[in-house]
C-alpha cells in the first residue's frame, strides 16, 4: 500500500491546489511522515520544520506561489516548503555537497523569495516586496513567516514601525511555539504567552509587576508597557473592545488576527483566504508546536533542534563510546567556568546561544552571572560596553556570522572606548552543512581594521585556553577566534596561564620557504613542510602581529607565504604584506585563503580542499607557485 498516496503526485503548489480541502490534514500527515523519514536519514534541522509543516500545507495552497511572495524568516523551518515546490526528490541530498542548502536559496528555486539564515530578516524582505509590487502595478501578495523568538530582534521591530505607517498590503505570520533554538527570553515572549490578546484579565498588575524585571531586557518596551498600562487603564471595562486596540500589534498599525491553532490545517486556509483578500499590513498569530508528531523533539525541543540522524524509537542498548577529543566550544566552556571561578567579575553573555556557544554549564554553575539577551546581537555587544564601564569584565560568545550584525556597536560602543570587552568567536572559517550564510570567514578582515582590538587565532586546543586567558587579562578589547568542531587532540592545561600578546612563535624549522600560519591552518601547514622542508610560524596573534618575527622570516628566506581559514581581502596575509611594505622588504610572498566568492555547503573536508587549504592542496600551491615565480 502507498504510504503517501496525495504527497506522491505533488511536484508543485499548483498540483496542491488541485486537491479538496477536505484532503490537506492527510497531505500533512504524509508530509510529516516524508520529513521523519528524510531528515532522519540525512540530518538538519528537524523541530523547528515539524512545527511548521500545516502551515506550510495552507500557504501555499491560498497564495498563488511563486508570483506571491513566501519569505520565510531565518528558514529553519524551510523542509516542508522545499518539498511541495519540486524539491522532494532532492532532499536526499540536503545539506550535502553539491545538494540542497538547509536555508531558502534564491539560485536554487524561484518559489525561494530571499535567501535567508540569519534572523528577523523576513518582514523588512517582504516589506520591500510588497513595496516594489506596488510600485510595478503587480497584484501579488508578500507573506513574512516569523518566529516569536526572530521577532525579539529589534530589527523585525524595524520593519514592523516601517510597515504599520505604509499604505502596503503585507501579511506578517508570527509562528509563536514559545522557541527560538534555545527557549525564549525576554519581555516580547512572555507578553505572548500571557495570552494577551485572549484575555485582559490581569494584565495591568502583571505589567506593574514584571516590567522592571523582564521588560527592560528589550529595547523600548518600558515605553511601550507604559502606553500599554494608560491604554488599560482607559479601556477597563471595554473587554472586547479592548482585546482588539490593546494588541502589542495594533498599536504598530497592524491588524491583528488570532490567536489561530497552527496545527488545524483546514482552518489556516479558511483564515489566510480571509487574510489574502484584505488591504493594508495585517499580522497573523498563530500557535504551534515544535517538533509536532514526533515525541522525542516534542518533548526536548531543544535538543532535537537539529539532528545528525534520528534515534530509533526503541533505544539500542546503551554502549559506551570511546573518549572523543574535546570541541573547541567545549573547550570554551570550560575555560569559561574556570575563570569564571578564578574572577568574580566574569560575566558571559549570549546572543540566544547558549547551547550552540558551550554556555549550558556556565549557566548552571553562575546563574546570576549568565546573560541570554535574546537574539539581539547589537545589544548585547552594547550591554556589555555598558558592563565594561563599571568594573565587569564580559565575555561575549558569539558565532563569527552573527558578529556581523553588531559591527557598528563593536566599533562605536566598544573599540572607540578602548573597553576590555573579549569577544569569543566560535565558528570561525568554513563551517560546513550551515553554508555561506554561517561561513565565519570575515572577521579578520573587519576586526582588523578596528582600533584597539587585540585578535588572537589559536592553532590548537590548549593554545585556544591560552589565549583566551591571555585576551581576558588585556585591559581593551579582544577577541579570540576559533574553528568549529574538534581540534588535534592537543593536551590542554588545567591552568588559567598566559603568553605575550603579539609574540607568535616558530613550529618547524626549515630553509628557503617560510609558512607564516595563522589559526587553524597551523596544523595543514606543518604536514606540507614536511615534504617542502620550509619553516612554519605560528602566529597566534593577527594584532598586534609579531613584525619583529616576520622581518626575520623574511630577510633569512626566499619565499613566504601566509595561510588564513579567512577571506583574502584584508585579512591576516594583508597584515603580512603591510608588515613587508613598511620595512621596504620585497620578496615573492603567495597569499592562502578564502578567495572572493560566495562559499557553498558541504562537508567541511571537501570544502578545504576544494578551497585549496587542505594540507595535501597547500603543499601543492606552494609547490607549483615556486616553481612559477
Amino acid at each position: 500500500m502507498n504510504p503517501s498516496p496525495l504527497l506522491d503526485i505533488i511536484d508543485t503548489p499548483q498540483d496542491l491546489r488541485r486537491l479538496e480541502k477536505k484532503q490537506l490534514p492527510q497531505v500533512a500527515a504524509e508530509l510529516r511522515e516524508f520529513l521523519l523519514d528524510s531528515v532522519g536519514k540525512t540530518g538538519g534541522h528537524f523541530a523547528s520544520n515539524l512545527g511548521a509543516v500545516e502551515l506550510t500545507v495552507a500557504l501555499h495552497y491560498v497564495y498563488d506561489t511563486p508570483e506571491d511572495h513566501l519569505v520565510w524568516d531565518v528558514g529553519h523551518q524551510s523542509y516542508p516548503h522545499k518539498i511541495l515546490t519540486g524539491r522532494k526528490n532532492q532532499m536526499h541530498t540536503m545539506r550535502q555537497y553539491g545538494g540542497l542548502a538547509g536555508f531558502p536559496k534564491r539560485s536554487e528555486s524561484e518559489y525561494d523569495a530571499f535567501g535567508v539564515g540569519h534572523s528577523s530578516t523576513s518582514i523588512g524582505a517582504a516589506l520591500g516586496m510588497a513595496v516594489a509590487d506596488k510600485q510595478l502595478g503587480n497584484n501579488r501578495r508578500s507573506v513574512a513567516i516569523i518566529g516569536d523568538g526572530a521577532m525579539t530582534a529589534g530589527q523585525a521591530f524595524e520593519a514592523l514601525n516601517c510597515a504599520g505607517d505604509m499604505d502596503v498590503d503585507l501579511l506578517v505570520i508570527l509562528n509563536d511555539n514559545e522557541m527560538s533554538i534555545s527557549p525564549n527570553v525576554g519581555a516580547l515572549p512572555k507578553y505572548l504567552a500571557s495570552n494577551v490578546v485572549r484575555d485582559m484579565h490581569g494584565l495591568l498588575s502583571t505589567i506593574k509587576a514584571q516590567s522592571s524585571k523582564v521588560l527592560d531586557k528589550l529595547p523600548g518596551a518600558m515605553e511601550l508597557a507604559q502606553k500599554v498600562e494608560n491604554k488599560i487603564k482607559t479601556l477597563a471595562g471595554e473587554a472586547e473592545h479592548a482585546k482588539q486596540s490593546l494588541s502589542l500589534f495594533e498599536n504598530f498599525g497592524f491588524r491583528y488576527t488570532g490567536p489561530v491553532d497552527g496545527h488545524n490545517v483546514e482552518n489556516l486556509v479558511d483564515v489566510l483566504k480571509d487574510l489574502r483578500g484584505r488591504k493594508g499590513p495585517q499580522l497573523l498569530h498563530v500557535i504551534t508546536k515544535k517538533g509536532n508528531g514526533y515525541k522525542f523533539a516534542e518533548n526536548d525541543p531543544v535538543k532535537y533542534h537539529a539532528v545528525a540522524k534520528l534515534p530509533s524509537e526503541v533505544p539500542a542498548p546503551e554502549v559506551k563510546p570511546a573518549a572523543a577529543k574535546p570541541t573547541y566550544t567545549q573547550v570554551f566552556g570550560q575555560w569559561l567556568c574556570d575563570q569564571a571561578a578564578a574572577d568574580e567579575r566574569l560575566v558571559a553573555i549570549t546572543p540566544a546561544m547558549r547551547e550552540g556557544s558551550g554556555l549550558v554549564e556556565f549557566e548552571q554553575q553562575f546563574p546570576d552571572r549568565y546573560f541570554d539577551v535574546g537574539i539581539a546581537e547589537q545589544h548585547a555587544v552594547t550591554f556589555a560596553g555598558g558592563l565594561a564601564c563599571e568594573g565587569i569584565k564580559p565575555v561575549v560568545a558569539i558565532y563569527s556570522t552573527f558578529l556581523q550584525r553588531a559591527y557598528d556597536q563593536l566599533v562605536h560602543d566598544v573599540a572607540l572606548q578602548n573597553l576590555p570587552v573579549l569577544f569569543a568567536i566560535d565558528r570561525a572559517g568554513i563551517v560546513g552543512a550551515d553554508g555561506p550564510t554561517h561561513a565565519g570567514l570575515y572577521d579578520l578582515s573587519f576586526l582588523r581594521c578596528v582600533p584597539n582590538m587585540i585578535i588572537a587565532a589559536p592553532s590548537d586546543e590548549n593554545e585556544c585556553r591560552l589565549l583566551l586567558s591571555t585576551c581576558y587579562q588585556a585591559n581593551s578589547p579582544s577577541a579570540v577566534r576559533y574553528p568549529r568542531g574538534t581540534g588535534t587532540g592537543a593536551t590542554i592545561s588545567e591552568g588559567l596561564e598566559t603568553v605575550e600578546i603579539g609574540k607568535g612563535i616558530i613550529r618547524r624549522e626549515g630553509e628557503k620557504i617560510a609558512v607564516i600560519a595563522f589559526g587553524s591552518m597551523v596544523v595543514p601547514s606543518l604536514t606540507a613542510a614536511e615534504n617542502l622542508n620550509a619553516t612554519v610560524a605560528d602566529m597566534r596573534f593577527v594584532k598586534p602581529i609579531d613584525e619583529e618575527l616576520i622581518v626575520r622570516l623574511a630577510r633569512s628566506h626566499d619565499y613566504i607565504v601566509t595561510a588564513e581559514e579567512n577571506a583574502e581581502q584584508g585579512g591576516a596575509g594583508s597584515a603580512v604584506l603591510e608588515v613587508l611594505a613598511k620595512h621596504g622588504i620585497c620578496k615573492p610572498v603567495l597569499l592562502l585563503g578564502v578567495e572572493d566568492k560566495v562559499t557553498e555547503h558541504g562537508d567541511p573536508k571537501k570544502l578545504l580542499a576544494d578551497l585549496g587549504l587542505n594540507a595535501e592542496a597547500v603543499e601543492k600551491r606552494i609547490a607549483g607557485w615556486i616553481e612559477a615565480v
